[in-house]
């Protein structure tokens, strides 16, 4: 197998691997790097790839695994994309909101990289595979390949791939998490042998404190604001839109149900609150998702209102997007009302860039101030801040696990910064001395 990391940064960003597997050509995801803008934050697929495609296959609908899709479609219009069905559904309006995204920022990122017209094209090309059941390709020599999906946890539609090419099994586990999620099952892999793993290493560098788990951090957080409402005080939680928002939303519901959630007003915002009726129709229609569009009612839930002041009419909960508060965002401007109070808190749920907004400010220490640069405002770091540990990536020491169970000849490390990576290499190299790492660099082809 000839295999080539399309990222031209390396580590986490614009996630696009090409796989050439016996005679079939195959790209797996192709997204956008969310710190770079215009071309610079795109895949590099133009230096390498100049013969048509076979297949372009979709894990899942974040946007640095989706958001170049239409350009890679519109290189190569006539290669299906495959993904699963609950993708099928969230990708065009993942896509459609990029879009109106880029038109309003044209000043700053310049011409948008694809059209509406673009992203419906590719809904064209676009063909759901129901997970666990094997599609057949046939190359024009008469070889055949299988693939089959595999649900994958992390957000809803995600999806591991396994190829099969004559007696080998190549497995891409795509963005994965072995624990159930409030609203989402956790993963279903194959637990066989393989010839290949190709893994994800995104938390290789974290580890979890002893005795802390995913129920222990979901308390510690319904804690937090009930103490903070009880002081008088707000609470912001930045979420990002797809899958951290609604479960999210069904931890609070369920914590009402358990009389476990203050009676205050809840405020929700952005793509988040529209994406809740998609869950809805995927929950529907069965699988391993498990949401209502009701839990919006039962918990009295309003959208926020462009001019309302955080904080300016009591205690209040602000479930808003982006989830690492870039600019201009609600979770940005909302941060900017609550920072200054002593009573307020801010709650992290998920990964933050240092390098944005809200890595800045986890980095920044009490009584220090913080400007928010794009709305030219400091505020004194006032607000209590933290951060609750409920990643929908793997823990390192459970994806090591998988590795190891699946007993692999060669192992292919991806989508993780090189301290990740390096932890997974020695600890892969100890635990199974007779595999083969690769670390492929950006846009250098190995053979696996």
């Amino acid at each position: 197998m000839e295999l080539i990391d399309l990222n031209p940064s390396g580590g986490i960003g614009a996630n696009a691997l090409y796989l050439q597997i016996g005679p079939f050509r195959i790209v797996v995801d192709a997204g956008i790097h969310p710190k770079l803008k215009g071309r610079e934050a795109l895949p590099n697929w133009q230096a390498t790839l100049r013969d048509p495609l076979d297949l372009i296959v979709l894990t899942h609908c974040h946007l640095d695994h989706l958001g170049a899709i239409p350009l890679l479609a519109k290189d190569h219009p006539a290669t299906p994309v495959v993904m699963s069905p609950a993708s099928h559904l969230l990708f065009p309006r993942m896509l459609q909101n990029s879009v109106s995204i880029m038109r309003r920022q044209r000043s700053e990122l310049g011409t948008p990289l694809f059209s509406r017209r673009e992203v419906e094209a590719t809904r064209g090309q676009a063909v759901p595979l129901h997970p666990r059941q094997p599609r057949f390709y046939s190359s024009d020599k008469g070889e055949q390949m299988t693939l089959t999906l595999f649900e994958a946890g992390h957000i809803p539609g995600t999806c591991g791939v396994m190829f099969e090419y004559r007696h080998r099994k190549i497995f891409h586990t795509s963005d994965v998490l072995f624990e159930d999620q409030c609203i989402l099952s956790a993963a279903r892999f194959p637990r066989e042998k393989v010839d290949t793993l190709i893994m994800e290493t995104t938390r290789g560098a974290t580890e979890r404190p002893s005795g802390s788990s995913r129920e222990s951090e979901i308390e510690r957080l319904l804690e937090t604001i009930r103490n903070t409402v009880s002081h008088g005080g707000s609470v912001l939680i930045p979420a990002f839109a797809l899958g951290r928002m609604q479960e999210l939303l069904a931890i609070f519901h369920l914590a009402k149900e358990n009389r476990e959630f203050p009676d205050v007003p809840l405020y929700v915002s952005g793509l988040g609150l529209d994406l809740v009726d998609y869950f809805d129709q995927i929950s529907r229609g069965g699988g391993n998702l498990h949401f209502r569009r009701r839990v919006l009612k039962d918990l009295g839930a309003q959208r926020l209102p462009e001019s309302h002041k955080a904080g300016s009419e009591g205690p209040a909960i602000y479930l808003v997007s982006s989830g690492m508060m870039v600019a201009h965002t609600p979770s940005y401007n909302t941060a900017a009302s609550l920072l200054g109070n002593h009573r307020n808190a801010i709650c992290f749920v998920g990964y933050c860039d240092p390098d944005t907004p809200g890595g800045e400010l986890l980095q920044t220490r009490q009584g220090e101030r913080y400007l928010f640069e794009a709305i030219d405002r400091i505020e004194p770091v006032k607000a209590h801040i933290d951060k609750f540990d409920l990643s929908s990536h793997a823990n390192r020491e459970d994806l090591l696990e998988f590795a190891c169970e699946l007993d692999p000849r060669a192992i292919v490390l991806t989508h993780g910064d090189q301290p990740a990576r390096d932890w997974f290499r020695e600890q892969l190299s100890e635990r199974l001395p007779d595999a083969k790492v690769f670390d492929p660099q950006p846009l250098k082809r190995i053979l696996v």
